[in-house]
């Protein structure tokens, strides 16, 4: 029997990347999925967002563990089509115990120069789309007598870097999130935790505007891309696989970690102490 076996979690950005591994790992382990993710292109991203095709690929690999899924298409900006996300899941599967708040973009300017739209959609979507997530989830987690929030941060939540103050302003914003829900729903059996990635292998950092960021470009932008964020670590890799930070997910999900909440995890490879 698995660590989540007739458990249900809510994943946002489960379309790829991170939230299909997490949806995937959670559901190796018994666990019913209600995932969402957006379908159209967001304006400020500099490479493509996810499609319903993608979303579509996660349901047929989650059903393939011989789980079920609840999977719509639904932006973290809309809490009414995160609420009935959230509703129809739970009537569907009967209760609510995970929440995966993961959903994200990033975008790259000197804070001086960006421009405010872009401001305002990262922190729409990677901070208010996180918050919008947890209210719209914790109302059925409390239902439950209880569960877990991990909220996907970034190595960025713990250090300054540069070209992406909108980025790292929002990751910091959810650290506090993270402490204040913590406080405010322990009673309730509630845990809230933060996960922080550094560079994961996924749409989302392989892509041109992301490797550019590091001077990789022409020929082999992967191999240049590669060398210059090994320095960013202690341990002497480019990049973390998402499994690794579904691992850490399912960890902080599961009984095994049941009296910890209002903590960082970086999954970071030293990259928040170098």
């Amino acid at each position: 029997m698995g660590r989540f076996e007739g458990k249900v979690a809510f994943i946002t950005g489960a379309a790829r990347g991170q939230g299909r591994s997490h949806a995937l790992r959670l559901a190796q382990e018994g666990a019913d999925i209600i995932a969402v993710d957006i379908s159209t292109q967001v304006d400020s991203c500099p490479y493509p967002t996810a499609t319903t095709e993608d979303l579509a690929e996660s349901v047929r690999q989650v059903e393939a563990l011989g789980r079920r899924i609840v999977a719509r298409e639904a932006d973290v900006r809309d809490t009414g089509a995160l609420r009935a996300v959230v509703d129809e899941g739970v009537a569907e599967f009967g209760r609510l115990d995970i929440v995966c708040a993961n959903a994200g973009i990033t975008s790259y300017a000197p804070s001086a120069e960006m421009a405010e739209e872009m401001w305002e959609e990262m922190l729409a979507i990677n901070l208010s789309g996180v918050w919008r997530t947890c209210k719209v989830a914790i109302p059925h987690l409390v239902a439950s007598g209880g569960g877990s929030i991990v909220i996907t941060n970034s190595v960025a939540g713990l250090k300054g870097m540069a070209r992406i103050a909108h980025y790292a302003s929002a990751k910091h914003g959810l650290r506090g999130l993270m402490k204040v829900l913590a406080v405010e729903y322990g009673r309730h059996g509630i845990r809230v935790n933060t996960v922080h990635p550094t560079n994961v292998d996924t749409d989302m950092i392989m892509n041109d505007a992301t490797m550019s960021r590091f001077g990789a470009g022409g020929g082999d932008a992967k191999a240049e891309f590669a060398a210059a964020a090994r320095q960013l670590h202690l341990l002497p890799i480019p990049w973390v696989e998402s499994v690794d930070i579904s691992n850490a997910v399912a960890f902080l999900a599961s009984d095994e970690a049941r009296y910890i909440t209002g903590v960082s995890l970086p999954v970071d490879a030293g990259a928040a102490i170098k």
